[in-house]
């Protein structure tokens, strides 16, 4: 928390609450002194506050003491937390409906009218961009985003045909064109009369404001200052003139003030009103404005809004409630937490009729106290039954137990997110936590891509100066947020990563800064949006009554995931086998193992559900690309999805081989390029300009293919699928897991609940239960069970340590050549004389030994607690070394994989990595190792200290260990202290095992041994 300077950030100690004025103990840091007083009044002491909120302070300070009262300061709760403008102003007429919007996002959805509002706002921003708002243009620009690849899906997803926009759309051209005209005319501007307040003025005087010119499209502002953000729909340059004395002649400035565009009923009410008044607090660091304008669209009536004190005051009030309500969603009772209230039903019957948060509300409501108790009557009661009458208490405990873990979990996410480093950091301070990149000026043109996508390359002011060390940190792909050098601009822009060197870097985003010419950047790495709203969302449906189709699949699914009916099956696959599809279904199974032909016979006689439970290396990416064969040849429509792109793809890659058409959806710079060709994106760019084009891209393939987080999608709208298969489903939470299934008759769930689960990062979520996948949980069902056993991955050694930890001997070898597979090493005689007297060395070297495990207890190997972690030197400098040999005696680099379960280690190994010798080898996590192999593996376990100490939770999860274990296919090699690692039971019993298979080798045995005689030059390096 920072002291002063940017922000006046303090940390509340203390809330003493007195009739008319509260006074708050703070202090720059969590420690007792330095501290300071702040007094709240003549309205700010009803600003909910408690100890250990983070509050920003504005106003009247004296010494230690801060006074906000009516006419001046003001006080910001939780201001690293940016709240839309949006959200604030909706929480005007009912702060229940704006803490659910912020909780359950996506049903604030779209319609007509939104849409038609949106499209309106791209013709008026291309005519501000072009400066020409001449009737040609604005009939050509209307035409074109009646035929955009932006629009067309939501005009799918709505129902709507082109015509129908077409004469909503145009309807609004003469009104921009007039309006133009009126106040964008260089020859006879038409100046708007305000009452403003010039500086040193004590009074408001009226002033007059000329638009000289439209200067941005909707910009991007965060403001960390006022814990707000949101996108200005236009900005104006704007003329300000200040009679003075009555007269005619006075001061003239510049100023630059947000334009709102509104596309509805003129109404200049109190939320528009207010919206542009934060656009005028959010941008005060970049602009200062004055005062911020209004303009309705469909008339081309132009509102001033002014703001005074009062206004800003009330509305951070307003703010700092919704913060307030979202912060504090669970209390503790004892030592158990719960859901907190919400903010107090409306109880207003039109108002409520057409929310669309109706249904949250009145879960949430149920979810709280399980009843209608105390809201029985009237509107709230009737919205009670309406929304939740035809749920049981199991389906409203299943809802309340699932809300809570996900609150649990996004108010970890929250405290760990590190969006708030790019404003309490210097570029210099992130660039050490490899972060950052910053002293970027633009190099050469910025060039737009596609639609709200411009390329742009940046020149670092001076070159990385340790080669690699970017590395560790941003790397392609990665999401990022541009902002200025010096903290002015904050998140100017959006887009992704493509490329970073020592001396320069290219992303992809969704502003073009070329506007900005001689500015520096900075670029952070940026987690994006901080939440677990697509779990709420689902949860929500999951509840939803059977009004229609969807309604009527969330019944089925409510029996099916939280009743736990049993699955049915179809007695005889006579029924189910087209007999032109028998021929091709039986040349399909030939290359099959016997558990993979039962897993298809399975899911072909299935009327509800299917688990695949893949072990460790028994081919289940070949066993789902054959399922969706076998389906693809029947004529079933199968929707193909996993949590992760790079799942989707590994499939869809094999498909591809097959000539097994499809659909991929989701973002290009996420999809794999050789899938890339079937995507929507490059299919549209082939000619797809009308509804029609687009219906029959949407059902053209069988197959479709996105990952759980894409079924937002329109297609989703109006398709439904006989199969939905979703491959990692055991790493998957439950209620991420459940969306795809609502569109689809039957689903097929792929992974192995004894290898990663869900990430979790609360640890009371995950002691009641976040972490068990519905995988896990409808397991109990064995008759909807087929288990993969026969692995083609390890040979036999390897597997046998998996066998001893997790599956009691039940997996097995595919083959005698799997079995018996060795890592090839032809140079290695011609190493082995160099190690001398290490005997220990020579023989973990060696291809007949598949399995060791080295225990340097005795050398010592103790671990360091650093910044970013925990390492041990000492092992990164053996395995090190171990490579070193493993290369010179003939191993391929792409062929040696690195694990630790540490970060910091990770980081360690990779410095020690840097020389070209070591390229190719993957140094990572057990969880990026989770699906994939290497045929040899190199474990460092990394726990290793003197003392008895608290134990690390990475090391007593068996699952992870599982993973870390079978990654090898013909060597795996582990390195850790046995006497560490025996305090953690999963460690031990693989201890126990290395043991009894005599598989152990003690460091402490070799009789000189000399950790610098083994090293040599490693350590210097």
């Amino acid at each position: 928390i920072l002291c002063g300077g940017l922000n006046n950030r303090y940390c509340v100690l203390d809330v003493e609450e007195r009739p008319g004025q509260t006074t708050l103990t703070v202090s720059c840091s969590r420690s007792l002194s330095p501290t300071e007083t702040c007094l709240l009044r003549d309205g700010w002491e009803m600003t909910p506050v408690c100890r250990g909120d983070v509050v920003h302070l504005e106003g009247q300070r004296d010494g230690a003491s801060w006074l906000v009262d009516r006419e001046k300061g003001f006080l910001v709760l939780q201001p690293d937390s940016l709240i839309s403008g949006t959200s604030i102003s909706s929480s005007i007429r009912c702060m229940r409906r704006a803490v659910l919007g912020e909780m359950f996002k996506s049903f604030d959805g779209s319609s007509k009218q939104m849409l038609n509002g949106t499209m309106v706002h791209d013709v008026f921003q291309k005519a501000a961009t072009a400066k020409d708002f001449s009737s040609v243009t604005l009939s050509r620009l209307a035409d074109q985003a009646l035929h955009s690849p932006q629009y067309l899906p939501d005009m799918y997803r709505l129902g709507v045909s082109q015509e129908e926009m077409k004469q909503e759309l145009h309807d609004y051209m003469p009104s921009l064109e007039h309006w133009a005209k009126e106040y964008l005319s260089p020859s006879s501007p038409k100046a708007v009369r305000l009452s403003i307040r010039a500086p040193g003025q004590c009074q408001d005087a009226a002033a007059l404001l000329t638009i000289t010119e439209l200067v941005d499209i909707e910009e991007n502002v965060w403001s960390p200052r006022f814990g707000l953000k949101g996108k200005i729909d236009v900005t104006a340059r704007v003329r300000i003139h200040r009679p003075r004395n009555g007269q005619h002649h006075g001061s003239q400035e510049e100023r630059t003030i947000p334009l709102e565009l509104k596309t509805g009923r003129e109404s200049n009410s109190i939320e528009h009103r207010s919206q542009v008044i934060l656009y005028t607090l959010m941008s005060l660091e970049r602009y200062s404005p004055d005062a911020g304008f209004l303009l309705y669209l469909k008339t081309g009536n132009l509102h001033p809004v002014v703001a005074s004190h009062m206004d800003r005051r009330e509305l951070l009030k307003l703010r700092n409630t919704l913060v307030h309500h979202l912060h504090n969603c669970v209390e503790r009772r004892g030592e158990k937490s719960r859901l907190a209230p919400l903010p107090d039903i409306l109880s207003n019957r039109q108002t409520c009729q057409y929310c669309p948060q109706s249904r949250n509300c009145a879960l949430y409501q149920r979810a709280l106290d399980g009843t209608s108790a105390g809201v029985s009557e009237g509107v709230a009661g009737d919205l009670l039954q309406q929304e939740t009458g035809h749920l049981t208490p199991p389906h409203l405990r299943y809802f309340s137990h699932w809300v809570l873990l996900c609150c649990l979990e996004a108010a970890t996410m929250e405290t760990k997110n590190s969006q708030k480093n790019i404003w309490l950091q210097s570029p210099e301070e992130s660039e050490k936590n490899g972060s950052c990149v910053g002293n970027l000026a633009i190099s050469g043109p910025v060039t737009a891509q596609a639609e709200g996508a411009f390329l742009h390359r940046f020149q670092r002011s001076r070159p990385e100066p340790r080669a690699g060390s970017h590395s560790s940190g941003l790397a392609s792909g990665d999401r990022i947020v541009v902002g200025d050098q010096e903290g002015r601009f904050v998140g100017l822009a959006t887009g992704h990563l493509r490329e970073v060197n020592r001396t320069s870097v290219s992303c992809t985003l969704d502003r073009d800064l070329s506007k900005f010419p001689g500015l520096l950047f900075r670029l952070d790495g940026h987690e994006g949006a901080v939440g677990l709203s697509t779990h709420l969302t689902n949860l929500s449906r999951l509840m939803e009554s059977s009004q229609d189709n969807v309604g009527r699949v969330s019944d089925r699914l409510r029996e099916l995931v939280v009743d736990l009916r049993p699955p049915e099956f179809i007695s005889s696959l006579s029924s189910v086998l087209p007999k032109e599809a028998k021929d091709a279904v039986a040349n399909i199974l030939k290359g099959l193992n016997k558990p993979q032909k039962q897993a298809m016979k399975k899911v072909l006689l299935s009327k509800d559900y299917t688990l695949i439970v893949g072990m460790p290396g028994t081919g289940k990416t070949t066993t789902i690309c054959t399922l969706v064969r076998i389906l693809h040849a029947c004529g079933f429509s199968v929707l193909l999805t996993s949590y992760t792109h790079s799942a989707v793809d590994n499939i869809l890659l094999k498909l591809k081989r097959f000539r097994v058409g499809f659909l991929r959806l989701g973002q290009g710079q996420k999809v794999h390029p050789d899938i890339l060709p079937y995507t929507e994106e490059s299919a549209r760019k082939k000619g797809v300009h009308t509804l029609s084009e687009l219906e029959q891209l949407y059902n053209k393939e069988l197959v479709v293919g996105t990952t759980c987080l894409g079924i937002r999608h329109p297609l989703f709208t109006r398709r439904r699928f006989d199969f939905c298969i979703v491959d990692e489903a055991s790493q998957i939470s439950q209620p991420v897991c459940v969306g795809p299934l609502f569109y689809a008759r039957r689903f097929v769930l792929v992974g192995d609940h004894q290898q990663l689960p869900p990430i979790v990062q609360n640890q009371e979520a995950r002691s009641l239960g976040m972490d068990e996948s519905l995988f896990k949980r409808l397991e109990l069902h064995r008759d909807a069970v087929v288990q993969l056993n026969v692995q083609y991955r390890m040979n036999r050694q390897i597997m046998s340590l998996s066998n001893s930890l997790m599956y009691e001997g039940r997996l097995e070898c595919g083959s005698e050549r799997t079995a018996t597979s060795l890592i090839t090493l032809p140079l290695l005689p011609s190493v082995l004389p160099e190690l001398g007297s290490l005997a220990w060395i020579q023989a973990t070297l060696l291809p007949s030994n598949p399995v060791c495990f080295l225990d340097c207890s005795a050398v010592p190997a103790l671990e360091t607690v650093e910044q970013g972690g925990i390492s041990n030197h000492t092992e990164a400098a053996l395995i090190h070394k171990l490579l070193l040999l493993l290369i010179k005696a003939g191993c391929k680099p792409g062929d040696i994989g690195v694990i630790a379960p540490y970060r910091q280690q990770l980081r360690t190994i990779s410095g020690l990595l840097q020389a070209s010798a070591f390229t190719g080898v993957e140094v990572n996590t057990v969880d990026r190792y989770q699906g994939r192999d290497k045929s040899l593996i190199l474990l460092s376990f990394v726990r290793s200290t003197a003392e008895e100490g608290p134990l690390g939770e990475l090391l007593k999860d068996w699952r992870r260990l599982n993973v870390a274990i079978t990654r090898a296919k013909s060597k795996l090699l582990m390195l850790g202290s046995a006497t560490t690692l025996r305090r953690y039971a999963p460690v031990e019993k693989l201890l126990n095992h290395l043991q009894r298979e005599n598989l152990i080798s003690f460091v402490e045995r070799i009789k000189h041994f000399s950790l610098s005689q083994l090293l040599g030059p490693v350590s210097a390096q």
